[in-house]
């Protein structure tokens, strides 16, 4: 459930502003309202340390250490290993540079261009040229000016001249390095040493992580610490903050107000105040879906429902339904299995996975689906089990093709009335609690999407369906929401007519999408056809391997289904996850745009 607010405001004097910010964090009840940025200074601290965490973890040891540093050492050593990722790059810039250097010294030999500088301080200007073999020859015939032929250099002649070459012959000079090649090989391999003290360093400081992660949430919690400084109005000898704290934690923060001798105001929120958080109250079965929710970022609006439980049920039926394969549930439940025995206890998602894999594993039975194996139903037990209308293998059961599809397209049907209906009953629950005639119009879209389900089975089943009191139907539900949808508490009820009768276009869209919602629904049996499609197409391919190519086909069955399941998986996320946030949300006027409640305390866990 979503528990109820109430809205604070804390006042101190302004010379007791950090003991104020300080209990209250000591308190963390109070979620800030509106909070400021952190100090500019907080958040760098915060991407450095972030930024060099994660380049260590390239260096992390099996066996990290587990006492960690004190802020002297950590200070000490964060500072050194920022100076070594921070001149990596230049470092590894000028290596390269001098390895190309020393690539086109090498052409030349080992000399030293100070001997150059020797000889014209002497009055000998030595210069070295290269030239191909007709400026050489031409070279030889001028005979005026004197050279010595050197060895060839990539393929060219080249000469030593004590003088420029003669006018009239063309050749490449050779311009003398500030470094000979033993110096830029020294200066490399210095290069290379500090690199690998660099390296090295860098192992050393990954053994240290858990210190590293240690800081970065000491400099998160800064970070909050600061916004909420910012946030904090004064004015005169007075200071003080305004949020939201749960109505079951009114009595502690009362206390802790008497205790700190803090002034207060506390009242329920406003009807227009849109910055309330939501505080979900989940239980055992419910906690389930935080793994979920937490990977999809959503949070349900502080007047908005709580459906945690209803996602859980269909989403584990979706879930089960687009898998489609007992044998993939056998796969996640021993993964499952896995992850238990590994951790040794039961976090939310590991039991999500626990209920995920037994769902699948009993809707894979009752269509006959195992690794999309035909063979299966050669096995008593297992054909056992199955339902014959459902079946996959519907020849096994004497059962025609058309007929299976039709029940399972049918059952998708009522999935979608099932869960449509359900949020039209918790919107008129809801309505008849707060008063508000509004919940005859959703009475109204209870009737219709009863109605629409039988048009779908006329439509795509081809069911003799009476169609006159489906239509009937259809505009009886379209008048009550045209009538009723713009009630509210506070309107009159002309005024909530004029309203309805304003909106009738919109109504007449919002039909046809609930006709489209419905339907929506088979893609539950499109998909899970297309998973056993795949499924058996794999299993074609590997049957045609025999003998001692078995090794081929074994190799094609563990790709292909491992590839299928990956599919799956996307899938989930594509399909299940979009009828419960779009198509059932959608239904009950859920938008989840609500804001998580986040106290104002000290965190233990590193926010990502």
């Amino acid at each position: 459930m979503i528990e109820k607010m109430k809205v604070v405001s804390v006042v101190a004097q302004s010379s007791q502003k950090a003991a104020l910010l300080d209990g209250l964090r000591k308190l963390g009840l109070l979620h800030i309202r509106e909070k400021q940025a952190a100090d500019p200074a907080c958040l760098q601290r915060i991407a450095d340390l972030s930024s060099t965490e994660l380049a260590l973890h390239e260096y992390a040891p099996e066996t990290p250490a587990t006492e960690l540093l004190s802020d002297r050492d950590f200070e000490d050593l964060y500072t050194k290993v920022r100076a070594v990722l921070d001149g990596r790059q230049a470092l590894t810039t000028q290596r390269a540079a001098l390895a190309s250097q020393a690539e086109n010294l090498r052409k030349w030999g080992d000399f030293d261009p100070a001997d150059f500088d020797w000889l014209r301080q002497h009055g000998l200007d030595l210069h070295i040229y290269r030239l191909d073999k007709k400026s050489l020859a031409a070279l030889s015939a001028d005979g005026s000016t004197p050279f010595i032929r050197l060895t060839p250099v990539e393929k060219m002649e080249t000469v030593a001249l004590w003088g420029p070459l003669p006018e009239g012959i063309s050749a490449d000079a050779f311009t003398v390095p500030d470094k000979g090649l033993a110096q830029v090989e020294q200066e490399i391999a210095a290069l290379d040493q500090q690199m690998a003290d660099g390296e090295a360093l860098l192992r050393k400081a990954a053994a240290y992580l858990p210190s590293f992660q240690a800081q970065i949430l000491k400099a998160q919690n800064a970070a909050a610490y600061s916004a909420v400084q910012n946030t904090a109005a004064s004015e005169g000898a007075l200071v003080w903050l305004t949020g939201y704290v749960p109505a079951d934690n009114v009595d502690a923060f009362k206390a802790a107000a008497t205790a700190n001798r803090w002034a207060w105001a506390m009242d329920d929120p406003a009807d227009d105040d849109e910055l309330v958080p939501t505080k979900v109250r989940y239980n055992k079965v419910t906690r389930l879906m935080v793994p979920i929710f937490d990977i999809l970022g959503v949070v349900p609006g502080y007047r908005e429902y709580d459906i945690s439980f209803w996602f859980l049920a269909f989403f584990a039926l979706f879930f089960a339904m687009i898998l489609g394969d007992a044998g993939y549930g056998v796969l996640l439940l021993i993964g499952a299995a896995a992850l238990t025995l590994k951790t040794r206890k039961l976090s939310d998602a590991t039991l999500l996975l626990w209920v995920l894999s037994i769902a699948t594993i009993l809707w894979g039975a009752l269509t006959g689906t195992w690794f999309g194996l035909e063979s299966a139903m050669e096995v008593p037990i297992l054909r056992a089990v199955t339902v014959p209308i459902l079946a996959n293998y519907p020849q096994y059961f004497g059962v025609e093709a058309t007929a299976q599809q039709n029940a399972i397209m049918k059952f998708c049907f009522i999935l979608g009335t099932v869960q449509l209906s359900l949020a039209c009953v918790m919107s008129i629950k809801r309505k008849l609690t707060e008063r508000n005639l509004s919940w005859i119009a959703d009475l109204g879209w209870l009737v219709a999407i009863c109605a629409i389900y039988f048009l779908a089975l006329y439509l795509v089943i081809g069911e003799n369906i009476p169609l006159a009191p489906v239509g009937a139907c259809v505009g009886v539900g379209f008048v009550l929401v045209v009538l009723f949808g713009g009630m509210a508490p506070g309107k009159s009820f002309s005024q909530g007519l004029k309203a309805g009768l304003a909106d009738a276009f919109t109504v007449f869209l919002n039909t046809i999408s609930a006709f489209g919602n419905v339907m929506s629904y088979i893609r539950l049996f499109a998909v899970g056809m297309a998973s056993l499609a795949i499924a058996q197409s794999f299993n074609n391919m590997a049957a045609g391997f025999e003998g001692p190519l078995v090794i081929i086909a074994a190799l094609i069955m563990i790709v292909g289904h491992a590839l299928n399941l990956v599919m799956g998986f996307l899938s989930v996320v594509v399909h299940g996850v979009r009828l419960n946030l779009l198509e059932f949300s959608g239904q009950l006027g859920m938008e989840w745009a609500g804001i998580a409640y986040e106290p104002f305390k000290k965190q233990d866990k590193i926010k990502k």
